[in-house]
């Protein structure tokens, strides 16, 4: 057996015991998590004025520290990119991972401490290859090279104590020596700030190496793809790099494009794993190849608490911990982190599909629905209702995303959809009358406002031209990386802007 599998299989024996830890004794884990959590930080400028060192219990912790969005992190989050110290985490924080999030365009930065690079971040990424080799003992994912396409904007500095940029260029400034054995493109080359340079060098580079395994969003990661395909006039993926055996996602959802996948690596041998991992923190990574749900990974110096959906916005809602949530509920996700965000509301919901070991599915964003009409279609209803309305007209999508057509003097509500097809429908009628129907099956609250065409009419379905979605994201500065196209809104901002964009 090679030297580097063999030493990588002896590192993740003892990190896949830990992994079985935690998924019998979840509630042990997270009470340990907690208790470490409030100790390490209990002398900061955030620990004093909240009384950590009096905290004795989870529930104590809930009544002494509200639950925060961003704004009401921003006051500390400004004076650590000052330079002072101890203020949400013990020691400094350089690092600041710059977001512009998905609930609104104003930039955001998030403390990015060592611990949280060193116990969530990297950690994350080895459990990801911990997971897969135990999945498939025979693997060859480390004869090759992983491809990683990372964010567009580099590290840049704010002042002489802190730096700013995407997450991913900040996992780069900091990954280990040795991670280059195993990943391209080069440093200097993932971290160009222009998307379409480094996408001419990054294939330049690729195209020497046996890669094996392909790494990112995965819209971004199509727009790649498609372009090293044309540089070389290949058909598939697999007649560049015939080893190609796994393909780590997340970021977006992956159902609007399995299928464009399988075409451009079609192969029975081509692995696909989900992960959620975003610039708070790395939170789950899907360990069974037969369910696309996802582990909570419970011991990356992360303490979870869920707010049922129902009860968000409202004052004082009550905030389960593992132990407590249910199954098939929609939460609110809620962190506390070893990089001083004190029950931040992240912006995403999620959903248990499992307990012991605890399993979740991302559902959408808690700013991310239409609920114009009462409605209440989050984004996990619209991927359902498109996959089946593709499956029923053999179309593919490329990019969508949707929002209310407002009731008129005599008109009534609708839904408009901008669809951005790879693969169009033959008619385009029947898949309106398909993604219609599918969405009454799957929401009943979408189904009473349809009926009879009483509240809402039938979807709007207009297709863009191709390119649309890229043209607009490059108009926001918004190419590659972790930038995503909203999918639902409950305004009209994005699809107002999409049209405009596309008109001219």
């Amino acid at each position: 057996m090679p030297i580097l599998p063999s030493i990588i299989n002896w590192l993740n024996t003892k990190r896949l015991h830990e992994i079985d830890l935690f998924r019998r004794f979840p509630c042990e884990v997270q009470e340990d998590i907690f208790k470490s959590l409030i100790e390490r930080a209990k002398g900061t400028a955030f620990g004093i004025e909240h009384s950590f060192s009096e905290i004795k219990s989870i529930e104590q912790f809930q009544r002494q520290v509200p639950i925060v969005d961003y704004e009401g992190v921003k006051q500390y989050v400004d004076r650590l990119r000052k330079g002072e110290a101890n203020v949400l985490w013990p020691g400094e924080i350089r690092w600041f991972a710059k977001s512009s999030g998905t609930t609104s365009d104003k930039s955001k930065f998030i403390p990015v401490s060592r611990d949280a690079l060193d116990e969530c971040h990297f950690r994350g990424g080895k459990d990801v290859l911990a997971l897969y080799t135990d999945l498939y003992p025979e693997t060859e994912i480390f004869t090759g090279k992983g491809l990683t396409l990372g964010g567009s904007h580099q590290v840049d500095n704010f002042n002489n104590q802190s730096y700013y940029g995407d997450l991913s260029a900040i996992l780069i400034e900091n990954i280990p020596w040795w991670a280059d054995f195993i990943r391209t493109p080069s440093q200097k080359v993932a971290l160009i700030p222009e998307w379409e340079v480094k996408l001419e060098k990054l294939t330049e580079e690729a195209l020497k190496e046996n890669v094996t395994n392909l790494a990112g969003v995965p819209s971004w990661n199509l727009v790649m793809i498609k372009h090293i395909l044309d540089v070389t006039g290949k058909n598939n993926l697999l007649e560049i790099w015939p080893n190609l055996e796994l393909f780590t996602h997340g970021g977006v959802s992956f159902t609007p494009y399995r299928e464009q996948f399988k075409k451009i690596i079609p192969s029975p041998n081509m692995h696909y794993m989900e992960t959620y991992n975003a610039s708070e923190g790395f939170f789950a990574i899907q360990d069974d190849p037969n369910s696309y749900d996802m582990l909570l990974m419970l011991d990356y110096g992360v303490f979870y608490e869920f707010v049922p959906f129902d009860e968000f916005g409202t004052p004082n809602p009550k905030a389960c911990t593992i132990s407590e949530v249910e199954l098939n509920k929609n939460y609110a996700m809620i962190i506390t982190t070893n990089s001083g965000l004190w029950r931040y509301m992240i912006g995403d919901t999620v959903m248990f599909t499992s307990t012991f070991p605890h399993k979740i599915k991302i559902t959408g964003r808690t700013k991310h629905y239409i609920n114009a009409f009462g409605e209440e279609v989050i984004i996990d209803n619209a991927e359902k209702a498109l996959k089946v309305a593709c499956e029923k007209t053999g179309a593919l999508i490329q990019d969508y995303t949707a929002a209310p057509i407002y009731m008129g003097d005599e008109a009534k509500g609708a839904h408009e959809w901008l669809i951005e097809f790879e693969k169009e429908p033959n008619d385009l009628n029947f898949f309106t009358t398909a993604l219609d129907n599918a969405l009454c099956s799957i929401n009943s609250d979408y189904e009473a406002k349809r009926y009879k065409g009483i509240t809402l009419s039938e979807p709007v379905v207009r297709v863009m031209s191709r390119g649309t979605f890229f043209k607009w994201m490059r108009e926001r500065g918004k190419l590659g990386g972790q930038n995503k196209v909203p999918r639902l809104s409950n305004t009209r901002e994005y699809v107002d802007a999409l049209l405009k964009s596309a008109n001219n």
